[in-house]
């Protein structure tokens, strides 16, 4: 079984494959996923995801469900 990890592009320090920390799983107004969460240095991350990426993360507890 593989292991769920969120990761994000960092637009501040222009770093690819960010690990997100807190991650909040939501659903946009069209039906995507977003996850939103922090890098532990106080930048703001967000990146959109699949349906099956999204429902895996929060049962795997990588994430809590925001909606």
């Amino acid at each position: 079984m593989s292991t769920v990890t969120l990761t994000a592009y960092n637009v501040k320090t222009k770093e690819k494959n960010v690990p997100i920390q807190d991650a909040v799983i939501t659903k946009t107004a069209k039906g995507a996923y977003m996850a939103q969460g922090h890098d532990g240095k106080g930048n703001k991350l967000t990146t959109l995801l699949g349906e099956e990426k999204a429902l895996a993360a929060i049962k795997a507890g990588v994430a809590k469900q925001g909606w």
